[in-house]
């Protein structure tokens, strides 16, 4: 008889309001768990025992939920990916340019403070060839940031930002405003300090926001 997925055997109970939540609980506590083992071993470097001993649940108990350790990657990583994104799809069209990407800057800033452990995991799954998430990639995200990008160009045409290549913008972004969170060591090295300090914080997202803003404000004509 074929084993059944993890889906499967969930499938199979009723599913009350409260046993939802509980599940939902025991899901949360087993992602979060992993995301700081996988950010700091990787996928390879982690086992199932370290990842239910985290979560404080046992083995059997995590393969309830996730029939593999696999599973349970991609399940962060997707998690991971969508809270990232999250800032670049409240961009909306009618919104000021200027002042909506120096918002996208700030709430990035933000979540590589709040979420170092993501940013590092999201960092060394690309670096390695991005293996599980490459399908996600280059459906979901490349969709949304095509969007985006059609929306920056509709701004460069309005003459509402100075002339400047979506992607190389959003790149630019990406790059400035993780480095924080991906690179903390360095960053601690050299200033002994970091985004746990909230006026060092505050301090970066200002200075790559004017840096950026700087750059694709619109001029007036001379």
């Amino acid at each position: 008889m074929a084993k059944k997925s993890g889906s499967g055997r969930r499938s199979a109970q009723a599913k009350t309001p409260r046993r939802l939540k509980q599940i939902e609980a025991k899901r949360t506590a087993i992602l979060d768990a992993a995301l700081g083992l996988f950010s700091r071993a990787g996928l390879h470097g982690t086992t199932v025992e370290q990842i239910a001993e985290d979560a404080g649940v046992s083995k059997t108990n995590l393969f309830y939920y996730f029939v593999s350790k696999e599973e349970i990657y991609v399940a962060v990583l997707s998690r991971l990916l969508d809270e990232w994104l999250a800032p670049l799809r409240a961009i909306e069209p009618d919104a000021d340019p200027v002042v909506a990407i120096g918002e996208y800057i700030r709430r990035k800033i933000l979540f590589s403070r709040s979420s170092p452990a993501a940013s590092r995991l999201f960092c060394l799954e690309i670096v390695q060839g991005a293996p599980l998430l490459k399908r996600e990639l280059e459906t979901s995200l490349k969709q949304l940031v095509d969007a985006k990008a059609e929306m920056i160009r509709g701004w460069t045409a309005a003459g509402k930002l100075a002339p400047v290549d979506p992607h190389h913008l959003i790149f630019a972004i990406w790059a400035t405003t993780q480095h924080y969170a991906d690179f903390a060591s360095q960053i601690d090295a050299l200033l002994a300090t970091g985004l746990d300090d909230e006026a060092f914080a505050n301090a970066a997202a200002e200075n790559v926001s004017r840096i950026i803003l700087e750059g694709i404000r619109s001029q007036p004509a001379a």
